[in-house]
């Protein structure tokens, strides 16, 4: 199983958002519902073995984790309108400690990064990490950042990480899930 988390600093943490206005009235949850799509969908299909977590550390009571399985989600389709009404679905159920469904394969609790790294081994997506292709073994669990740094505390929290990079520049998150799928994808089938 892949796991990708994603780190939203202005993410709404209520479902007081507009569909039609994803970046403004959700805070940047159009980063983070590409980043759901390309952590689970593949050419006419869904990646099975891949789950997406969703630290949304925006207001007004942050913060909360959306949890989306790529092996039992259901009405998923590949636009950001679609990934956005089942995150604003999950987050209109209350929260509690344990993950909470609120639709097929998504769930919501309350807590963030903190007690994700108490349940994963995660790779720190960071450009000035350990060239992804050169690195001997990867983790099956990523963290990076929406389109804002890691905070300080968030630092702390991460520091005995590895880093891992996909390339020199700094690009988006969306696409750095992209790369890290393909690097995956070639070391599973034996590519070089």
């Amino acid at each position: 199983m892949t796991s990708f988390a994603i780190i939203g600093h202005l993410a709404h943490t209520d479902a007081d958002f507009s569909l039609n206005d994803l970046p403004g009235s959700g805070g940047r949850m159009d980063i983070l519902c590409r980043c759901v799509n390309t952590s689970l969908f593949l050419s006419h299909d869904l990646r099975r073995d891949a789950v997406c977590y969703l630290v949304l550390c925006g207001g007004p009571v942050p913060p909360k984790t959306v949890r989306i399985s790529g092996d039992t989600v259901r009405s998923l389709s590949p636009d950001e309108r679609s990934a956005g009404a089942l995150i604003k679905k999950a987050l209109d159920l209350p929260a509690g400690s344990k993950f909470r469904d609120a639709a097929p394969g998504v769930s919501v609790r309350k807590g963030g990064l903190a007690q994700l790294m108490t349940e994963h081994v995660f790779g720190v997506l960071d450009e000035k990490g350990t060239d992804i292709r050169k690195a001997g073994i990867i983790p099956d669990a990523f963290l990076l950042s929406d389109h804002l740094n890691f905070t300080i505390d968030e630092e702390l929290q991460v520091q005995q990480c590895p880093r891992f990079s996909v390339g020199p520049e700094c690009i988006h998150a969306d696409h750095t899930i992209t790369i890290v799928h393909n690097e995956l994808d070639r070391r599973r089938c034996g590519w070089k």
